[in-house]
């Protein structure tokens, strides 16, 4: 065929795919099984469910509107910065097909043409779990007043070091839960030394934040030796480690959940649990969480642009996984670089628009290393003015607190490491608060 006789076929097939009216099983459920089931599916945080044509056909108006606004699927990292793993933006050809079928009627088409379903396990996100360990009762929460962060011990029962790839946390009562964590308390850690195993309690070192006080007395005497392993809050995703890195579980280390309720007007229960996947072989690398905060901030009533910075050091070699910017509901936007021991330095996330209700894990396509040395810098910008809808007092001077009419600065961090290295020779101080 004659190059010209070749392009007026590609236009005409272009032309034809262009008219060609946009149809449920041919083009949108492909889009809707890739970057929006996961969470819009029976059981999930999704308002609605959107597996199948039926459940979907009712709200494409709504799906049209939230893509082009891109408010769906939620992401919230500059573009221009980075690659990252979980970024579920859809390509301007993608919104252009939702944007069409809605306009069109929202036709069904031909099921045949239907791409083969995504597999859920009902209930968990990392597939069947290796062990679930739940709360031993259920914790009874009022229907009004501010709820203490709550604390519950389970115990193990590891003989032996364990490793885990995939960890994920399932409230028990999701409209009551306003955050959790799942910690690891070694032996040797004096953290809630005397408290009870399974049964809820709000320790009595749990304060209000005091200057004058380390950062750790905010988080009820949490030390060194312990690490939080997962956590929850809508939106954030489960643990899911690539084969070849893992969390260390040390032998008869402790679980301890951090729980976070805010009553909603009803007395009810909750009983929360967690599921975890063990690595199929030793790692090569351990994975643990850290992160560059900053407790000692104060935002100005009325501030419109209150900037708070923290940094963190490395003392070793390492490997950067994931970054999860954390403040509560004055945050407005957070940035990420790394200053390298020759000076140089890089952007590695830039969140212009930070969203309290997404609690995002960016997880880097190609983890980064970062040598010995290496200075993270966090940057996160408040807005206490009263153009910010989401701002609960104005008028209020903020410090750094647990409950969301307070705030926080926190670059969370997840490292990789050498499988028979320690956390400490990263960094000599690794905890990183309750972040969520």
């Amino acid at each position: 065929m004659r190059p010209v006789g070749l392009l007026v076929l590609l236009f005409a097939t272009s032309a034809m795919a262009a008219d060609r009216p946009v149809t449920f099983h041919r083009e949108v459920a492909r889009v809707l099984r890739d970057h929006c089931q996961e969470c819009h599916r029976p059981g999930e945080i999704g308002p609605m469910s959107l597996l199948t044509y039926r459940e979907a056909r009712p709200w494409a108006k709504a799906i049209k509107e939230a893509v082009l606004t891109r408010k769906m699927p939620p992401w919230f990292a500059d573009r221009a910065v980075g690659a990252f793993r979980n970024d579920l933006t859809l390509r301007d050809d993608q919104i252009d097909a939702l944007v069409r079928w809605a306009d069109s009627g929202a036709p069904e088409g031909d099921a045949k043409e239907a791409p083969p379903p995504r597999q859920f396990l009902a209930g968990w996100r990392i597939g069947k779990p290796d062990l679930v360990l739940e709360m031993p009762e259920e914790y009874q929460v009022p229907a009004s007043g501010t709820v203490e962060y709550t604390y519950v011990i389970v115990p193990s029962g590891f003989a032996e070091d364990r490793w885990i790839e995939r960890a994920e946390i399932r409230p028990g009562n999701r409209a009551v839960m306003h955050h959790a964590s799942v910690w690891l308390r070694p032996p040797g850690s004096r953290w809630l030394a005397g408290q009870a195993a399974g049964k809820p309690f709000v320790p009595p070192e749990q304060t209000r934040r005091d200057p004058a006080r380390p950062l750790a007395a905010t988080f009820a005497g949490v030390t060194t030796m312990d690490e939080q392993l997962v956590g929850y809050a809508p939106g954030r995703p489960a643990l899911i480690l690539p084969p070849g890195q893992a969390f260390l579980v040390p032998a008869n280390t402790d679980f301890i959940f951090q729980l976070h309720y805010t009553p909603n007007g009803n007395a009810t229960t909750d009983r929360t649990r967690f599921g975890l996947i063990f690595a199929k072989q030793p790692p090569a690398e351990r994975v643990f969480k850290a992160g560059a905060s900053n407790d000692k901030f104060v935002i100005p009533p009325g501030a419109a642009n209150h900037r708070v910075d923290a940094v963190v050091t490395l003392h070793a070699d390492s490997k950067l996984i994931s970054m999860r910017p954390h403040m509560h509901l004055r945050g407005k936007s957070m940035e990420y670089r790394a200053v390298y021991p020759t000076g140089e330095k890089e952007i590695l996330l830039r969140v212009p628009r930070y969203d309290f209700n997404w609690q995002w894990d960016y997880v880097l396509s190609i983890p980064k290393r970062l040598p010995k040395g290496t200075r993270l810098e966090v940057s996160g910008i408040f807005d206490n003015s009263p153009n910010n809808a989401a701002n609960p007092d104005p008028k209020a001077e903020v410090r750094w607190g647990d409950q969301t009419w307070e705030e926080m600065l926190t670059g969370q961090i997840e490292l990789a490491i050498d499988a028979k290295a320690k956390r400490s020779d990263v960094l000599p101080f690794t905890r990183v608060g309750s972040q969520n």
